[in-house]
C-alpha cells in the first residue's frame, strides 16, 4: 500500500508520470498510390457514396464522366467540392475522377467532398492536419429519420380530429 495517493499534488504528478507518450514519436505516415500514380478513397454523405481517385494534375474535376459544372449545376455545390483544396491551399494542382452513387445532389456532393478529403490525405500526408481540422476527414452520420408506424412520417402525428 505504499504506492497510496493522499494528496491532490501527489495525484498530479503520478498523473504525468503515467503520461502516454507524445504522438511525435510516431512512425511518419507514407503516401499510398497505386502505379498509375493516383490515390483511391470512398467518401460517402447520406445514402451517396462516391468513389474518388486523386492524382497530381491541373484541377480537373470530373465526376461520373462529366465536367463538375455540368453534373453539379448549382454553385453552392461546385464550392463544397472545392473546400478541401482550399482548405489544404493546393488548388489546381491535383486532378479529381469521381464516381457517385445513390442519394441526391446534396448528398452525392459531401460524398465527393469526403473522398477528395481522404484521397488527398492518402496522396500527400502532409495535407493531413489542415484537413482533419477542417473535420473533412470525419463522415458525416446524419441520415434521414426512419418513418415510425402510428405517425405520419418520423415524428409528425396524423391530423387530430375532436369531432
Amino acid at each position: 500500500m505504499a504506492d497510496q495517493i493522499n494528496s491532490l499534488e501527489e495525484l498530479g504528478t503520478a498523473a504525468v508520470a503515467t503520461a502516454a507518450p507524445e504522438e511525435a514519436e510516431s512512425i511518419p505516415r507514407e503516401p499510398v498510390r497505386d502505379k498509375l500514380g493516383r490515390s483511391y478513397a470512398t467518401g460517402k454523405r447520406k445514402d451517396a457514396v462516391a468513389r474518388v481517385w486523386v492524382k497530381p494534375g491541373s484541377g480537373k474535376v470530373t465526376v461520373n464522366g462529366n465536367d463538375i459544372s455540368a453534373y453539379f449545376a448549382r454553385p453552392v455545390l461546385q464550392m463544397i467540392l472545392r473546400q478541401p483544396f482550399t482548405v489544404a491551399g493546393v488548388e489546381d494542382q491535383f486532378d479529381v475522377m469521381a464516381t457517385v452513387k445513390g442519394g441526391g445532389l446534396s448528398g452525392q456532393a459531401g460524398a465527393v467532398k469526403h473522398g477528395i478529403s481522404k484521397a488527398l490525405q492518402l496522396c500527400d500526408p502532409s495535407l493531413r492536419p489542415a484537413l482533419k481540422a477542417a473535420g473533412f476527414l470525419t463522415r458525416d452520420a446524419r441520415v434521414v429519420e426512419r418513418k415510425k408506424y402510428g405517425r405520419a412520417k418520423a415524428r409528425r402525428s396524423f391530423q387530430f380530429s375532436k369531432r
